[in-house]
């Protein structure tokens, strides 16, 4: 455990020095970008449309107004995105869930007189067995003795599966590039040989945040201490998303400093999404998927952290 847990916080640690420099980019013309991630859990959907902007201006984009923005499935059902204050939302009503595992799925954004279009299909997702804490004692890396947590979960038969494993700490969503956590199958990439079976460890151990304290010396920041709370979700993702999300990582996980001279150039990541005039030279950006979602919610109780102490003496 100890042993890949350094693997990671030493990738994590590669840092040095910067200069600030304020270079003049040439301005481009704003493109739309469609955020469509939508899923089957059983509250409202939203879809984003913005446009790009000037990469100094630090501000948040703003949405694109007056579009039309609708979902349609391979049953024939249509599912309307009501446009509000900063998206366009599907509201679920009676119970009502978007998405059913293995069906089609076509969206459409209208907007400023041209159509935009995506299709994916919905895949499945398998459930969490059981998150689990092992304790650890103070090391180089942690000043003081901390848990590390993992979850359980068995990838399907059947290779091609595909997910995006997402957690949460005291309802903080862990979103930092490196903490973006997929699989393909149980395992990391195509042709992993793991299909079918539980999720290999450092996926496992992809829940975790390591967070450093400037106060500290930087030093690492326990990852999980008694009564914190991790929640746990598995989306399932089309075999396109995963390798958009992968190009997400090496985009903007990027090491400083004399590091930076051998990372790969900055440039936009792949998009899933057209226009639907295949004679148009119109750019569009962002990504469309429609996701399964299994979740799975553990406190780390005194309870527990005792339990975990015991069997680490154990050992």
């Amino acid at each position: 455990m100890k042993n890949i847990l350094y693997i990671i916080t030493i990738l994590i640690l590669a840092s040095s020095c910067e200069d600030v420099i304020n270079p003049d980019l040439i301005e481009a013309e704003p493109i739309l970008v469609v955020d469509a991630w939508v899923n089957n859990k059983d509250e409202a959907q939203n879809i984003f449309l913005t446009r790009t902007q000037p990469y100094f201006e630090n501000v948040f984009p703003e949405k694109v107004p007056n579009a039309t923005v609708y979902i349609e499935d391979s049953e024939g059902n249509r599912f309307d995105f009501i446009e509000n204050d900063s998206a366009y939302t599907w509201q679920p009503v009676n119970g009502q869930v978007f998405g059913v595992t293995g069906r089609q799925y076509l969206l459409t954004v209208e907007t400023d007189n041209e159509v935009f279009v995506s299709a994916t299909q919905m895949g499945r997702s398998p459930e969490i067995d059981s998150i689990k804490f092992t304790y650890e004692e103070a090391d180089d890396f942690f000043m003081t003795d901390y848990y590390i947590a993992e979850f359980v979960a068995r990838d399907f038969d059947g290779i091609g599966d595909t997910y995006w494993i997402q957690a949460s700490k005291n309802g903080q969503f862990l979103n930092k590039p490196n903490e973006i956590n997929v699989a393909y199958d149980a395992g990391f990439s195509r042709g992993g040989n793991v299909d079918g079976v539980v999720f290999i460890q450092p996926i496992q151990n992809g829940v975790n945040p390591f967070d450093e304290d400037p106060e500290n010396d930087n030093q690492f920041l326990p990852p999980y201490t008694i009564n914190d709370e991790l929640y746990v979700e598995i989306i399932s993702i089309s075999e396109p998303a995963f390798f958009f999300l992968n190009e997400v990582i090496i985009q903007t996980d990027r090491a400083g400093g004399f590091g930076a001279l051998f990372a790969q150039p900055l440039a936009n990541v792949s998009t899933n999404i057209f226009p639907a005039d295949e004679s148009s030279d119109t750019e569009v950006l962002g990504f469309f998927n429609v996701g399964a979602v299994t979740t799975r919610r553990q406190v780390l109780t005194p309870e527990i952290a005792d339990a975990a102490q015991r069997e680490a003496a154990e050992e």
